[in-house]
């Protein structure tokens, strides 16, 4: 039988990383690099919190998105406790490209594709999550492919239009922080930014919306698109029937 010491090996803290109700740490499993987190010392007996890790746990397991971060397990782990383990995703936060003045268009067009392609699968997925800042967005440390971390504690059968309204301007912020770290004057992006973080009434309705404005398309449009396919396969299958009565 596998002994602790086989199963987990060099585990370290990683204090830039922590949320607010956990500790986040790297380790191996296995020899596989992993990620772990786990409750703060001060929330790890209290069983409102532990029922949160929980949750989290049921919430995110059957995730399945490229630019989410995985959860592999939930395990007791000797010495730190019951823990969420995931992918290892270690790299550079969004803030700290910001701030060392790093970000640049290949980061943007992540934010502009994989990011909001992860919100619009969130929000399909009806899960609650803390507010999206430039913290829980992680470009990886070789290739630098767009991961999120912190995406959610609890599934549910919807959110309220609050929650998808706070999703829009919380992405119109990073957005518009990382445009103005790099001094783009990419217009679309810039527009979009801008009305993420309007008033609520003139705000977009969801991400489908905000995917949409990036593309340089409308709701309106895109659903005309769809009515005019369907016509025309319509049209195509009587006519396959109409040659297939003759």
């Amino acid at each position: 039988m596998d002994s602790t010491a086989e199963r987990w090996t060099e585990i370290e803290r990683l204090p830039q990383w922590d949320e607010e109700f956990y500790h986040i740490y790297t380790a191996k499993k296995f020899g596989k690099w992993v990620m772990i987190k786990t409750l703060r010392p001060e929330y790890a007996d209290k069983p409102e919190y532990r029922e949160m890790i929980e949750r989290e746990f049921d919430a995110r397991y059957n995730l399945a998105h490229p630019n989410i971060v995985m959860i592999n397990d939930f395990e007791d782990i000797p010495g730190i406790g019951r823990c969420i383990v995931t992918d290892d995703v270690y790299g550079d936060s969004l803030r700290k490209l910001i701030d060392e003045g790093r970000v640049t268009a290949h980061h943007l067009s992540q934010m502009r594709h994989q990011l909001v392609s992860a919100l619009e699968y969130i929000e399909n997925n009806h899960i609650a999550h803390p507010p999206l800042t430039a913290d829980n967005i992680i470009f990886t440390e070789n290739i630098g492919n767009l991961k999120l971390i912190d995406v959610g504690f609890e599934q549910r059968k919807s959110l309220t239009h609050r929650e998808v309204s706070d999703d829009i301007f919380n992405y119109g912020v990073v957005l518009g922080q990382a445009l103005e770290a790099t001094g783009t004057d990419d217009t679309v992006l810039r527009r979009v930014a801008r009305r993420c973080t309007a008033e609520r009434p003139h705000r977009y309705r969801d991400m489908t919306q905000v995917h949409l404005a990036l593309e340089g398309r409308s709701q309106r449009s895109f659903y005309l698109l769809i009515f005019t396919l369907v016509a025309l396969v319509a049209i195509i299958v009587g006519l396959i029937l109409g040659v297939t009565a003759k």
